[in-house]
């Protein structure tokens, strides 16, 4: 994850990619809340950090169709709120990691290769509906090489799974976490910063 797979698209125009951005946000928010859900049930802390990145990724299409067409003080506002609650995200899964850490709390692994398994179906599939863009503007092509991607993240929260199952310990949950908490901070970091610098020039163009 990093801020630049979170840059709203510039071009939603075309109907037919507003609509593949709807579908986007609606399948990455559902999966948001599944992941959510089944990390905590689980106790696993990898799952919660897909969650996460899931999080970003609905935000980023809601911001594309809702906040795009709206002034600079809009757009940076919205993503200044965005990166202080992947911030927030990020900072509850760290303290999650050194709990479960110092607990030595052992994660269904069954439930985190099952619940892994789909949302890399679902970034694929997201990745496939956006294949016809891939080729687009940098914005259009940034999204979708993000969706490809974010798939490596299922990909390590499978193989953690397969590391809980094998050795009986929760180690290998706890790293998966650690990496990808680390990575939505730095994201979260970097986008906060862009929206001060952002909120900062709109000031300075400010009548008065």
């Amino acid at each position: 994850m990093s801020a630049a797979c979170h840059a709203p698209p510039a071009n939603v125009t075309d109907p037919a990619y507003r609509r593949v951005l709807m579908a986007a946000l609606a399948i990455n928010a559902l999966m948001f809340v599944v992941e959510i859900i089944a990390g905590i049930g689980a106790q696993s802390q990898s799952l919660k950090a897909d969650a996460l990145d899931f999080f970003g990724d609905s935000v980023n299409y809601a911001l594309s169709l809702v906040v795009l067409a709206k002034s600079l003080r809009w757009r940076a506002s919205a993503a200044l709120a965005k990166g202080i609650a992947m911030a927030a995200f990020g900072v509850w899964i760290g303290y999650e990691v050194v709990r479960h850490l110092l607990a030595g709390t052992v994660p269904a692994a069954t439930t985190m290769g099952l619940i892994g398994v789909l949302a890399l179906a679902v970034n694929v599939w997201v990745a496939v509906m956006l294949y016809r863009w891939r080729a687009g503007d940098s914005n259009m092509r940034s999204v979708w090489l993000c969706s490809r991607n974010d798939a490596i993240g299922n990909i390590a929260v499978v193989a953690a799974a397969g590391g809980v199952f094998a050795l009986g310990e929760g180690w290998p949950d706890l790293v998966v976490a650690s990496l990808m908490a680390g990575l939505a901070l730095w994201a979260a970091v970097q986008i906060i910063a862009a929206a001060i610098v952002e909120l900062r020039v709109d000031d300075s163009r400010a009548p008065g």
